[in-house]
Parts: C-alpha cells; sequence; structure tokens
C-alpha cells in the first residue's frame, strides 16, 4: 500500500467514526408547552389606579408626566387625601 492510500483509507475511516460519534449525541431538551405558549395574566389594577388612569386621561397626560401624576395621586388616594392637583 502507498502513503496516498493509507491516508485515504484513515481520512475514510475517520469520517465513519465521527457520524457515530455525532449520531449518538443528545437531543437537545424540548420547550414545555406551559412555559411558551402560556402568558402572563394581566395584574389586576386597584380602583385607585383606575381612577387616577381617568385623571389623567382626562388631562391629557404622557410619559413622564403622566407617571408621576399617576404615583402622586395613587398615594395619596392610598392615604385617604384628596388627588394631587394640576401641575401644569
Amino acid at each position: 500500500m502507498t502513503l496516498a492510500s493509507r491516508l485515504a483509507v484513515v481520512a475514510i475511516a475517520s469520517l465513519f467514526a465521527t457520524g457515530t460519534a455525532f449520531a449518538q449525541t443528545a437531543a437537545p431538551a424540548a420547550k414545555t408547552d406551559a412555559t411558551t405558549t402560556e402568558k402572563k395574566a394581566p395584574k389586576e389594577r386597584s380602583a385607585e389606579s383606575l381612577e387616577c388612569s381617568k385623571q389623567a386621561d382626562a388631562k391629557g397626560l404622557h410619559g413622564k408626566e403622566r407617571k408621576k401624576f399617576r404615583s402622586e395621586c395613587i398615594k395619596s388616594a392610598k392615604a385617604g387625601t384628596a388627588p394631587a392637583a394640576d401641575k401644569k
């Protein structure tokens, strides 16, 4: 046997050996249907939160102003005081 034929035999044998090694690897774990199809349930909003959102909508507030207004409004509503005044 010549050197070239020996290298060819070794190359072919190694391809067969690696093919079976790859065939025996474990399949990746499948994701369960519960985690992929289930969405988080929406968080229940309190009456104070809903009322403050309505007030913010009436004032036309958006972004940081709305967030600040709602935060102050909810705090005052839970404390039992009147909602925050308009700060435009």
